[in-house]
């Protein structure tokens, strides 16, 4: 989320852990947001909450059950902490690069807090005795059990005997990083520099492991990622769609969302068009490469309209998960962009083939929905 809208959602409530994630709210706009004065605005923000009694100390390691439920659809996550070792030998798996500047901003963050305020999202392919836990485990009373303000519902559970969970995921072989690759380098990172400093480390230490939240995959939903593009490099429209009947089926669309992968929503002049490719083109062998994000990328973005990297192309903007195709329209009609793509969501099973091959996805491939809820858990390095 922007500032701005950071600072609306906590205004005049104290208690909002936006105060300890985007610190920068309580200082003045134009301050610069690596100021150490952020840094240590966090962290008073943080000791108020627990002088305040607003958060609470555990008294015993603990593991806990979550919960969300988004239009009915629900997913239980077990929230624990992962080790650093075993982010960095790939254990926990990687689909996304980093950017420097947010990994030195988080690690930063995590080391003046001495916590890790806010968990990482993970996943793990479906285990029947993790999923017999979890079934018994919601059986219990909650801990916690609200709504929220967008309306997805919030349940937590304290496990009774955790050692049961410890050991079940000890024979889970990888988890991969759904949501949260800024996060989970920068608590790696933040552990490592602790272990440096450390003269008696001996690895039993708490800053060698960092708050998760791990989903079995087959409850996971992800939202497409859609493009807007804001000009038609020098193209008419009709010499748009020209180009793109080159690679594929063009027909009006009464619906904006493709209906399957290798097929993109093009939408052009208020009116929306579909495009399949040739499912004989697609390299289906290949993960990355058979992805529609990349597809886009290889024969629409770059030979037809010119975007280069589309990381830094000022030309290309992304739309996310519940915005939905009702924003892509807007920000044509507007005259803000020229062309709008609705994409088709990825699956939990093609970001995690990524992972498994070592490889990255396209930039803004994935979208869960809903999000963690800032506040409920952090963890502490000592």
């Amino acid at each position: 989320m922007t500032r701005e809208e950071a600072v609306r959602l906590a205004r005049g409530n104290p208690q909002n852990f936006l105060h300890v994630a985007r610190s920068e709210i309580d200082l003045p706009p134009d301050l610069d947001p690596h100021d150490a004065l952020v840094y240590a605005t966090a962290k008073a923000n943080f000791d108020r909450l627990i002088a305040d009694g607003v958060l609470v100390h555990d008294a015993r390691p603990a593991v806990y059950l979550y919960e969300q439920v988004m239009e009915g659809r629900s997913q239980v996550g077990v929230v624990g902490c992962v080790h650093v070792d075993d982010y960095a030998a790939d254990v926990i798996r990687k689909h996304e690069k980093t950017r420097k500047d947010k990994e030195d901003d988080r690690t930063r963050h995590v080391l003046v807090l001495n916590a890790n305020a806010e968990p990482v999202f993970l996943t793990f392919r479906d285990d029947p005795g993790l999923q017999r836990l979890i079934t018994e485990g919601v059986r219990a009373a909650t801990l916690y059990d609200f709504t929220a303000s967008d309306g997805v519902r919030h349940r937590v559970w304290p496990v009774e005997h955790p050692a049961a969970f410890v050991e079940a995921f000890a024979g889970v072989p990888v988890a991969y990083v759904a949501d949260g690759h800024h996060r989970s380098a920068s608590a790696w990172r933040a552990g490592a520099e602790r272990r440096a400093a450390n003269p008696a480390h001996h690895g039993d230490e708490e800053y060698n492991w960092f708050l998760g939240v791990l989903f079995p995959a087959e409850r996971l939903r992800i939202l497409p990622y859609h493009r807007v593009v804001r000009d038609l490099n020098g193209l008419s429209s009709g010499e748009v769609l020209e180009r793109l009947r080159d690679i594929g089926r063009v027909v009006p669309a009464h619906e904006p969302d493709p209906p399957r992968p290798g097929s993109f929503g093009i939408y052009l002049e208020g009116r929306w068009h579909l495009l399949v490719l040739d499912a004989a083109t697609i390299p289906r062998d290949d993960p990355i490469r058979s992805l529609d994000a990349a597809l886009l990328e290889e024969r629409i973005l770059g030979p037809i309209l010119g975007v280069g990297d589309i990381r830094a192309d000022p030309r290309v903007d992304f739309v996310g998960g519940i915005r939905g195709t009702a924003e892509l329209e807007r920000r044509v009609q507007s005259g803000e962009m020229a062309l709008a793509v609705a994409m088709h969501p990825v699956t939990v099973e093609q970001l995690m083939a990524v992972a498994d091959r070592g490889g990255i996805m396209p930039p803004k491939t994935t979208w869960f929905e809903p999000k963690l809820r800032s506040g409920l858990f952090v963890h502490t390095l000592d």
